[in-house]
């Protein structure tokens, strides 16, 4: 059968004079193909994913690290409905740069059931942020790791000015980045006057389990209750699939820390985050294709307790995002 996305990927290979192995031509937004055998409470929070638009709609930043498949609002709902999902959380790429409209699209499309995390700059106005404010948005993304920027005075400086806009605002600091930078944040952090969540087990990686250079930091600050972490994309963790068992030490020991600061994500539509070995950014980088269900299934293990299960799920989505 002839999809969309093979004639997408296929054009788009021609054009730029590829040849893309046939796997890649298949590829599409995942979809459950096994089914969640946990008990999901009612108002349950898929705290992280993306849109991914049609880019003669909302165009591609002209910096970006990889250019994904598209992943819609259509997909978006037929996942949860797998899940059980009734919430859910939209993060603006890093594809988009500073140009929010998918995410803002989306959410309109989803209604109140939906909250969104922007991505801002200098030039983005206090206007603009109002209108956010009103469409849904909770937060602004800091997103280091994509573009490999490690450096903590711009971390520093980064993070700084975004508090600075935030004031006012029941909004927090979303961090994508590895241990040595939240490190590097850790004064800022403990100090800064509004929540602070990091991506993904905080850059945590789980082949150097929970005893790694700067996990003590995460766990800390999660500890003290000054910082949230999405227990999410396991596979950025861990490199076993289809489960990911080695990322289980990591969620366990930051829910330990502090259950009520922890939230769970999918990550759908599983992104690459860079351009395939042997290609640019400009060329389509076909999204992973991860088994949702299962990861959600895992949090049963990470997480034993169906009243902790819905501390994450359901309780701390509300009190961060506002629902």
């Amino acid at each position: 059968m002839i999809t969309r996305r093979k004639v997408l990927l296929s054009s788009m290979a021609a054009g730029a004079g590829l040849i893309w192995p046939a796997k890649f031509l298949m590829a599409k937004a995942s979809q459950p193909s096994t089914h969640v055998n946990l008990s999901v409470p009612p108002g349950a929070c898929d705290c992280h994913t993306h849109i991914f638009g049609d880019p003669r709609q909302f165009p591609w930043f002209s910096g970006r690290t990889y250019t994904p498949e598209s992943a819609s609002v259509a997909e978006m709902r037929a996942l949860h409905r797998a899940l059980h999902m009734d919430r859910v959380v939209i993060v603006n790429p890093s594809v988009y740069g500073t140009d929010n409209s998918c995410t803002l699209d989306a959410m309109q499309q989803l209604g109140p059931r939906s909250r969104g995390i922007a991505v801002i700059d200098d030039k983005t106005s206090d206007g603009q942020l109002e209108e956010m404010d009103h469409a849904g948005v909770r937060g602004i993304r800091l997103n280091f790791e994509n573009f490999g920027q490690t450096n903590p005075d711009v971390a520093h400086k980064a993070f700084q000015s975004v508090v600075a806009r935030m004031a006012g605002r029941k909004w927090h600091i979303q961090i994508y980045t590895r241990l040595e930078v939240i490190q590097s944040l850790y004064k800022e952090i403990t100090a800064a006057p509004v929540p602070v969540v990091f991506d993904h087990f905080g850059g945590a990686k789980a082949s150097l389990g929970t005893g790694q250079a700067g996990f003590d930091a995460v766990l800390d600050l999660v500890r003290s209750g000054k910082a949230y972490v999405k227990i999410s994309g396991a596979y950025r963790a861990s490199a076993n699939p289809p489960d990911y068992p080695e990322a289980a030490p990591l969620a366990k020991a930051l829910i330990a820390a502090n259950a009520e600061r922890i939230v769970w994500g999918s990550d759908w539509p599983h992104p690459t985050g860079g351009a395939l070995p042997g290609h640019s950014a400009s060329d389509v980088a076909p999204l992973q294709q991860i088994y949702d269900c299962r990861l959600l299934n895992q949090l049963a293990v990470w997480a034993p307790n169906p009243v902790v299960r819905r501390t994450i799920l359901v309780d701390n989505p509300a009190r961060l995002y506002g629902f």
